[in-house]
């Protein structure tokens, strides 16, 4: 069975291509404290097998793997966790205490994403999940250090995004693996000025408000880069970061300008304001990328940021009749 691909990106960090969607969509990140091994984020159960492949072809064993972390339990990000378990006995899964649960009885996720992707697109994307045993799993606290031979690792408590998202932080080499909390930013679209970011406002739990927050969080670090599951690292945190701030602005004005409308005909304006938002950015950022292939490039994140926003202008709504 063939490796997944993978790059070294610092001392002792690869970066694995989990081959989700297409190459160089959703990433894995492997870290070696000196014999002990955590993986952050792990994709789905389908690349397992090319995910313990790439460990031997790196010179690594199933054993040594101490950590599995994902950042959130979104599946692109966690639904090979409790395959990557079994086939780890010496791993400890560690993520944020909302996802805890769900990883250890997965049913709702499953459910949830099938109703989306229907029972056939589910198992081609995602597989079987496979049960967390909960023995196995530790629910991470804001600010908590987790030793990994001769590396720190600290998560961080990062809503926004997700409202069970967390990020680890490397301090040897200063780097944050942010799952979804630094957005997107697929390479096709890098220039020679660096990366396009792009805020990713998947359902169900976007929160500007929060998101902005952790933003603040994860650069009163002063990182030396941005490791992102869509793709790769990113560096020149201070500038990816504005860019960010901005993505998140837009997608919250894009929602609000909405909110008087009403519910009629909204899922196509929202979809269509989207669209138009992020292939007009892509556009300035790499106009040699061409219109159509950015779309193409960008399809499912212009469908979930529409899907997410809709859904945070419900609770907004469900919100307001509260307190009126």
């Amino acid at each position: 069975m063939p490796a997944l691909a993978h790059e070294a990106i610092d001392d002792g960090v690869w970066c694995i291509d989990t081959g989700l969607y297409r190459p160089r969509h959703t990433a894995c990140y492997l870290i070696d404290g000196g014999g002990e091994l955590a993986l952050i984020d792990c994709g789905s159960s389908n690349n397992i097998p090319e995910l313990i492949t790439a460990l031997a072809d790196l010179g690594y064993s199933p054993d040594q793997l101490r950590y599995v972390m994902p950042t959130h339990v979104h599946l692109d990000h966690a639904g090979g966790a409790g395959a990557l378990m079994a086939a780890c006995p010496n791993a400890t899964l560690v993520t944020h205490p909302r996802g805890v649960p769900h990883l250890i009885d997965p049913g709702k996720l499953q459910a949830g994403a099938t109703t989306v992707y229907g029972e056939e697109g589910f198992a081609q994307r995602f597989g079987n999940l496979v049960p967390v045993p909960p023995a196995r799993a530790y629910a991470a606290a804001d600010g908590e250090c987790f030793e990994l031979g001769s590396r720190r690792l600290r998560f961080a408590d990062t809503p926004g995004h997700a409202n069970h998202h967390g990020c680890f932080f490397d301090e040897a080499t200063r780097l944050w693996f942010t799952g979804d909390a630094f957005g997107l930013s697929y390479r096709e679209f890098d220039n020679d000025d660096g990366p396009l970011i792009l805020a990713t406002t998947t359902p169900v739990a976007f929160d500007p408000d929060a998101w902005q927050a952790s933003l603040d969080k994860l650069m009163a670090t002063a990182p030396a880069g941005m490791c992102v599951t869509h793709f790769g690292r990113v560096n020149d945190p201070a500038a990816a970061c504005a860019a960010l701030r901005r993505s998140i602005e837009q997608h919250a004005a894009i929602a609000l300008a909405d909110e008087a409308q009403g519910e009629h005909g909204r899922a196509k304006r929202l979809r269509q304001a989207v669209a138009d938002l992020l292939l007009d950015a892509a556009a300035r950022h790499r106009p040699a990328t061409g219109r159509a292939d950015a779309a193409r490039l960008l399809a499912l994140d212009i469908d979930l940021n529409a899907q997410g926003l809709h859904i945070w202008l419900k609770r907004r709504a469900k919100v307001a009749a509260i307190t009126s």
